[in-house]
């Protein structure tokens, strides 16, 4: 399979297969349960989504498979966010589109996904859970720590870093909280590794119309290579919501009670799924859900399962926020002493897309550094001293250790 990208709650998904107004400040009531988006959030997120998902496909190159979440790493984003400060804050929020709002608003969106999106759609089964994880003998400031579990819903936990349980008790919480897809997200601690952020994501959800099993046939796939490999293809002729866009054909497949749902983009004859996603923007994303009508289509979908790992330093970076990822961070709502970076940010995911439906699940981790290790020091081998006075310069004494135990 070529490429594929799926944005679970924003929801797109782009595969390489054959053949009400609203103004500006008015909230988006998304679910009877009170989700709340307001129409600034909720475009601005849209860009963020195309554009940080082009970018990651042109890192990965026309032949890897993509996937990642980005509402996961907006919201993980949206907690380093809180501890961020000057420049780093404003690249951040920046880079997350939302330089527009206030943190004040942004917070409140998030706490409103949280608490009412896993409730859209009773027939599917959708989870988001936040966890920080600091060193035991580092500060964490405590309205930081508040606005984590007050807005975020985030556990906060103080651990021994040095111990190697605590990697176990980290991969184990992001193991729980996607149903085992994800049962790794970081391999060790480093000496300066001080705090890790994670949001998790898990979505579980069939098909409204499932696709039969005894219809689907093994048929050719073209990579962009030219290559043809042979692939399991799920076939099905129903009603559903589609549009014949310039360059690109859209269906709409709905999961549960239609509140959740998976968008096919299929590229035009000739026309490569890359060169579609690279052009695609939120303004195109409002214009095909405007004009997606009902209508029968006889549709073919690969079935496919796929695990993705990436580190996202570099495309966040080109985003917005470099200084995050610096020696100049600032990071003082966090601990007002500073001395911290971004050492990392990194997602991993999981999907699969059979007859019934599809699974998937996202992990960001996000790794918080001291700028310089503050490691004891020992004079432990030769040294030189030097006795002086500080007013005048006049240097009294100045001598040599080369072993302490000799007294002569």
């Amino acid at each position: 399979m070529k490429m594929l990208t799926l944005l679970l709650a924003g929801v797109v998904s782009a595969v390489s297969c054959r053949n009400n107004t609203t103004s500006p400040e008015s909230p988006v009531d998304s679910t009877a349960g009170g989700l709340r988006v307001s129409a600034p959030f909720a475009d601005q997120t849209t860009q963020f989504a195309f554009d940080l998902t082009g970018r990651v496909n042109r890192q990965e190159g026309v032949d890897k498979n993509v996937f990642i979440s980005p509402l996961s790493l907006h919201m993980a984003l949206g907690m380093l966010l809180n501890g961020a400060d000057g420049q780093t804050a404003q690249q951040i929020q920046k880079t997350l589109k939302l330089d527009t709002q206030t943190l004040a608003e942004a917070n409140k969106t998030y706490q409103s996904l949280l608490q009412n999106l896993p409730k859209i759609d009773p027939k599917v089964t959708l989870t988001l859970a936040n966890s920080v994880w600091y060193r035991n003998t580092f500060t964490v400031a405590q309205s930081f720590q508040d606005v984590l579990k007050q807005t975020f819903g985030a556990t906060v936990s103080a651990e021994n870093f040095t111990d190697p349980a605590t990697v176990f008790r980290i991969n184990n919480w992001a193991s729980q909280q996607t149903n085992g897809r994800i049962p790794k997200v970081i391999d060790s601690i480093q000496p300066e590794n001080i705090l890790f952020v994670l949001n998790a994501l898990y979505f579980k959800g069939n098909w409204q119309t499932q696709f039969k099993p005894e219809a689907t046939v093994d048929m050719p796939f073209t990579l962009a290579s030219g290559t043809q490999k042979t692939v399991q293809m799920m076939r099905q002729k129903v009603t559903m919501r589609r549009a014949f866009r310039d360059g690109y054909t859209a269906f709409e497949l709905p999961y549960g009670d239609d509140r959740l749902v998976m968008t096919v983009l299929l590229p035009a004859t000739g026309r490569s799924a890359d060169s579609l996603l690279q052009a695609y923007t939120a303004t195109e994303w409002s214009a095909l859900q405007q004009n997606m009508t009902k209508g029968s289509m006889d549709i073919g979908l690969p079935k496919f399962t796929m695990n993705f790992e990436i580190k996202l330093n570099a495309v966040l970076s080109a985003m917005g926020m470099p200084v995050a990822f610096t020696d100049q961070a600032t990071f003082t709502k966090m601990n007002p002493a500073g001395g911290l970076t971004l050492s990392f940010i990194k997602q991993n995911t999981f999907v699969a897309v059979d007859e019934q439906g599809t699974e998937a699940a996202a992990v960001t981790t996000g790794g918080i550094s001291t700028t310089s290790i503050q490691m004891p020091t020992l004079c432990d081998r030769p040294f030189v001293f030097v006795i002086h006075e500080k007013t005048t310069g006049a240097i009294l004494f100045t001598g040599k250790v080369a072993d302490p135990t000799q007294a002569n």
